[in-house]
């Protein structure tokens, strides 16, 4: 249900406990590259998702960059992946994807059509593509990035970064 999963969102968004996966195991270096960073110069949510899926879907991982981008459109339909604190991770699971792979977006006019739960235009997205038979890895990568956003130094420097290699490194 909705409501339930809006009410786990926002416990976890706003407690200081860590999740109970061991996100330490995620590697940033071993699924983003400078390259699959972007400032993204759209205001509404639909033509930024596509072009960050454009970025995301030039990755080797992905084989099939229009599945990537119909895929991400219909779950975002489904339901908002905006967490909150200006935070949107779109994600999806794909046969045509090979290994877990992702881009970033910092979205310098912030996307108010996202219906984030606490109401925050949407400037930081994270999105995420994976093979289906990664469905731990995946998980444990979106809690990664879900506990690691909670930092609003960081947060702050993503924005106010100006140029990708220096969000890979606040990244890594």
């Amino acid at each position: 249900k909705k409501s339930e999963i809006e009410n786990w969102v926002n416990a976890h968004l706003s407690s200081s406990s860590r999740f109970s996966m061991p996100v330490a195991a995620v590697q940033v270096k071993n699924i983003l590259s400078p390259d699959r960073i972007v400032f993204i110069k759209h205001s509404a949510k639909h033509d930024a998702l596509l072009e960050l899926a454009d970025v995301l879907g030039r990755a080797p991982q992905v084989k099939n960059s229009g599945e990537l981008a119909s895929e991400i459109l219909k779950r975002e339909e489904l339901m908002s992946t905006a967490i909150g604190r200006g935070i949107a991770i779109p994600h999806v699971r794909l046969s045509s994807v090979t290994d877990l792979v992702m881009a970033v977006g910092i979205c310098k006019n912030p996307i108010t059509d996202f219906q984030p739960l606490d109401e925050f235009p949407v400037s930081i997205l994270i999105m995420i593509a994976a093979a289906y038979n990664q469905h731990s890895y995946y998980l444990q990568t979106l809690s990664f990035f879900s506990s690691k956003l909670k930092d609003k130094e960081l947060r702050g420097a993503l924005m106010n970064a100006s140029s990708a290699e220096e969000v890979y490194k606040l990244l890594n």
